[in-house]
């Protein structure tokens, strides 16, 4: 019998596929006795030859996806997997002691990863510890019957169940075979419904039991749009959503003319819709998608995807990829923004109780300009190739903005010793994602040539909840009167000093603020590639000197951000 789970739609679109739990099987084993040695022996070569298959087909699935230092590790589990002398210990306790496989493995296996582990001075050994212990969880899984979760290695349609997930579980994700995502945890605004988003993969999150009510094999259906999903669901309910899918898809179709058009209001008022990327790789699917540029380069995942702090060479590489991608069309990015939620393993910070309220994003780049020069030095030599914004995040004071503009300064001044007039097609923007720094948005407005709104980050702060935290998510208001008032008061701040007023939050993308931001005046429109033809279709529709008296009646007039829905909602029909 069927489920209902509801949660959070973080992802349009409709996923129907088996469930597949992201979650580690219970491993726990009895200690036995055995007669048959030989017979419990071949039950370790049958678990560590199925082992090495599965191995090797996850390697083949994840050509193309991972480097070959990634697809290296492979070959190096599978190595250890074949290891004679490891497998004659196991034999050897099996026939000598009669102890079950199970154990056996287990015990062999835990010893070569402690021993590896004690070569303190040998480095390249202690990590293949880790190594040795992964494999010996996947072939105790092989003797118990137990499925281990391997995005990298799933060869069909699914639909990804986890508690929450993660940044580098994402990144392994093949879209042809994940239909959709439903998590336990998280917002509209966590990291699994950014990248769902950006990925066209149908998700809701913070659902908090689909991992207990979900099983392995059950069909789901996944509604990105209502943030419904249906627990092994019968054939009349799959039909009647696939039946949705394929509607859905036909109004894809129609947006899909628009890729050409331009981004302008019933009564000729132009914007700008861009598209907020992570890699120079997704510039290919925002110009698919028509974008008008990038207002959201985050450069912390080329320091996330990395083992090491990237030189100034290869960010100037991927930076100069992408405003060469962008033909002409300008593309900003966001200066590294870590800590918080997204820490670097090779760049170790101090335990803080508040981490996103501590040392991060703009904080460390100016106490560490050795990590801040190279990226800016990068930034401005990509801006030779194409009209090129550099954005600080997290700023908070006047102060913070000029000593940022004061490092980019040097740099400038140091790339035109020797190339004169390098810089020409910067301009230097912030986010407005700190209270204070939309409270005081009239002064920092004189200091640079645009304001990009963070919306994500900027409701967490003034609200004081946490974004990823399913249990405060009601508290996720965009269109709270208050904070509706807020933004206007960005926005006018910045057209006050001649400055562009953008947004590249989750918000930009909400088809019940569009008409408030459209009303305000807001320039630039950031969002998932996959929401900008939709709203462009949505925009075209809307009188701006009409959306300013929806702006005027949504603050002055509702008291909750739920009387601004209904007022939005009876707008757009």
């Amino acid at each position: 019998m069927s489920t209902d789970v509801k949660g959070i739609a973080a992802s349009d679109g409709f996923g129907i596929a088996p469930a597949y739990l992201l979650v580690d099987p219970d491993l726990t084993y009895e200690t036995t006795q055995v007669e048959d040695t030989a017979a419990e022996y071949a039950r370790v070569e049958a678990a560590f030859q199925a082992s090495i298959d599965e191995l090797s087909k996850i390697k083949e699935n994840a050509k193309g996806r991972l480097g070959d230092e990634e697809l290296e590790v492979f070959d190096a589990h599978i190595a250890i997997l074949s290891d004679p002398e490891m497998m004659g210990q196991i034999k050897t306790d099996i026939e000598e002691n009669h102890t079950g496989a199970e154990a056996a493995v287990d015990k062999v296996m835990t010893g070569f990863a402690d021993m590896l582990a004690a070569m303190v001075d040998n480095q390249y050994m202690q990590e293949r510890a880790a190594d040795v212990k992964d494999v010996a969880k996947r072939a105790l899984a092989h003797l118990l019957g137990k499925q281990l979760p391997d995005i990298a290695g799933i060869d069909h349609p699914v639909v990804i169940v986890a508690k929450e997930i993660t940044p580098s579980d994402t990144s392994q994700m093949d879209a042809r075979f994940v239909k959709g995502i439903v998590t336990d945890l998280g917002g509209r605004t966590s990291h699994a419904a950014i990248m769902s988003r950006t990925l066209r993969i149908p998700a809701v999150v913070g659902s908090e039991s689909i991992t207990t009510t979900a099983q392995n094999g059950q069909m789901l259906v996944v509604d990105g749009l209502n943030g419904d999903v249906i627990v092994d669901a019968d054939d009349a309910t799959v039909k009647e959503y696939e039946q949705k899918a394929a509607d859905f898809e036909k109004q894809r179709a129609q947006w899909a003319k628009l890729v050409d058009a331009p981004s302008v209001s019933k009564d000729g008022k132009e914007f700008e819709i861009a598209a907020n990327i992570g890699t120079p790789d997704d510039v290919v699917d925002a110009v698919k998608q028509g974008a008008d540029g990038v207002g959201l380069f985050r450069s912390e995942f080329l320091y996330m995807g990395s083992d090491h702090l990237p030189s100034e060479d290869e960010q100037f590489e991927a930076y100069k990829k992408a405003v060469v991608g962008m033909n002409g069309k300008p593309v900003v990015v966001r200066t590294l923004d870590i800590g918080g939620d997204k820490p670097l393993d090779y760049l170790p910070l101090p335990e803080e109780l508040n981490p996103f309220l501590g040392y991060r994003a703009i904080r460390i780049c100016l106490e560490r300009p050795d990590i801040f020069k190279p990226q800016l030095r990068a930034l401005i030599r990509a801006s030779e190739f194409g009209p090129l914004g550099i954005m600080f995040p997290m700023i908070g004071t006047v102060a913070e903005l000029r000593a940022a503009k004061a490092i980019y300064n040097e740099c400038l001044t140091e790339l035109q010793a020797s190339h004169p007039g390098i810089g020409k097609n910067v301009q230097l923007g912030m986010m407005i994602e700190v209270p204070l720094a939309a409270i005081n948005a009239d002064n920092l407005a004189k200091e640079v040539d645009f304001f990009s709104i963070g919306t994500n980050d900027l409701i967490q702060y003034n609200f004081a909840a946490d974004r990823g935290n399913d249990k405060v998510s009601y508290l996720y208001q965009p269109l709270n009167p208050a904070f509706l008032s807020l933004i206007k008061h960005v926005i006018d701040s910045a057209h006050r000093h001649g400055a562009k007023a953008a947004m590249c939050g989750e918000m930009a993308g909400d088809k019940y603020a569009l008409p408030l931001l459209m009303g305000m005046g807001l320039d630039e429109y950031s969002m998932s590639a996959t929401s900008i033809l939709r709203t462009r279709s949505t925009m075209k529709d809307l009188d701006t000197a009409e959306c300013a008296k929806l702006v005027d009646k949504a603050i002055n007039e509702c008291a909750t951000d739920e009387e601004v829905k209904a007022l939005v909602e009876k707008k757009l029909g």
